[in-house]
């Protein structure tokens, strides 16, 4: 239920864009920041709450997190100027990283080692639901009563997680040994570092596309905006099918697969370019571009390994690493359209960051092996 809260306003606030960029008066590019304000919420509030909060039992915390992102979404539902909207987009994006990464070291604590990447795609597949049911839901009732009520629908979702995370998971002590100090230690490690590159580029590609899909479709394609929620839709179906798919290769270690992950996403980016025009291209690859989703547990299943004792902030860091991208992909996709490129040249730009997200992964295999920076 977190999960699907948090997916429907990340992804939401994207596919609702044109339509608050009319009632604040501000052009695509610019609202297009309100997503990068949410993204850099995220980014601070991940490391400094862990951080902060590193002898909470993670059930208190969790409640709290989720009152906080709920009390964010009520505030951004009432935003009357572009400054207002910027503030309380990042407000909400404060407990999105910590929220994940405690979760994801409650759900990997309840299962076999050899399990931990399914049970982190799991945790995950709240986002993957809200892309598919959520998020089309959310872009359809924007469009007959206004952006407004989205961030009123998230609101509710995060009081019933909230009330849902009280009353199932488990109230077990923190860890007596656990400290802001040795969380930090996370940050001493190079690993930690170029994975969490990995995700802060190479996942920066889908975002780049996904912001501005609906004008994508509008200008480009030629459909009626009331065919952008059968696209939300199909790329949930993407991003859902990943997270199923990508466990079972678990028993290739993590980077291999990850590696095919990006290599699969900068091709079906940059097909983005030629399938723009035509719908029934452009349906199947936004499913293909979904699936790129299949990064996420991997590389948060990686931090668990090189992160040592600093669990806790290693998980969080990765939610930080992905809105770092959530904040880099609209901005470089928005660049590319301000300068003429045209709508679909968001495609080629996550093409780019996809190939740099595995430039870096070769530099963690080469560190890793103590060989020249190569793949």
């Amino acid at each position: 239920m977190g999960g699907f809260a948090i997916g429907i306003t990340e992804f939401a606030t994207m596919s609702l864009l044109p339509d608050f960029a009319r009632s604040l008066h501000i052009d695509a590019p610019t609202a297009g920041h309100a997503i990068s304000a949410y993204a850099l919420g995220v980014v601070v509030g991940a490391p400094a709450i862990t951080i902060l909060a590193a002898k909470m039992r993670r059930r208190t915390l969790l409640i709290g997190l989720m009152i906080v992102f709920a009390l964010g979404n009520l505030l951004a539902a009432f935003s009357q100027t572009y400054p207002q909207m910027l503030a309380f987009r990042f407000l909400s994006g404060l407990p999105h990283g910590a929220y994940f990464g405690i979760a994801t070291l409650v759900a990997a604590s309840l299962v076999p080692r050899d399990q931990r990447v399914k049970a982190s795609a799991y945790v995950l597949l709240g986002l993957t639901i809200a892309n598919i049911i959520g998020t089309p839901f959310a872009n359809l009732l924007g469009q007959i009563a206004g952006w407004r009520s989205c961030f009123i629908v998230v609101a509710v979702l995060a009081i019933m997680t909230a009330g849902l995370v009280w009353r199932i998971v488990p109230d077990e002590a923190p860890d007596a040994k656990a400290n802001p100090l040795r969380e930090l230690g996370a940050l001493k490690k190079p690993q930690v570092w170029l994975t969490l590159g990995i995700g802060a580029i190479g996942f920066g590609g889908m975002f780049s596309v996904y912001t501005y899909l609906a004008d994508t479709m509008t200008h480009v394609t030629g459909v009626s905006q009331k065919m952008v929620p059968l696209a939300l839709m199909i790329f949930g179906i993407g991003m859902f099918s990943g997270s199923l798919i990508i466990p079972r290769f678990e028993r290739f270690g993590l980077l291999k697969p990850a590696a095919g992950v990006l290599v699969f996403s900068a091709i079906a980016l940059s097909l983005y370019w030629f399938t723009a025009a035509h719908l029934p291209l452009l349906l199947m690859n936004v499913v293909a571009i979904g699936m790129g989703g299949m990064l996420a547990p991997l590389l948060q299943t990686r931090l668990m390994d090189v992160a040592g004792d600093a669990q806790a902030l290693a998980a969080a860091l990765n939610h930080s690493a992905f809105n770092a991208a959530n904040a880099l992909g609209p901005f470089l996709g928005g660049l590319a359209i301000s300068a003429g490129y045209g709508w679909q040249s968001t495609g080629p730009v996550g093409a780019g960051l996809a190939l740099g997200g595995l430039a870096i992964l070769g530099v963690s295999v080469s560190v890793e092996r103590g060989a020249k920076p190569s793949l």
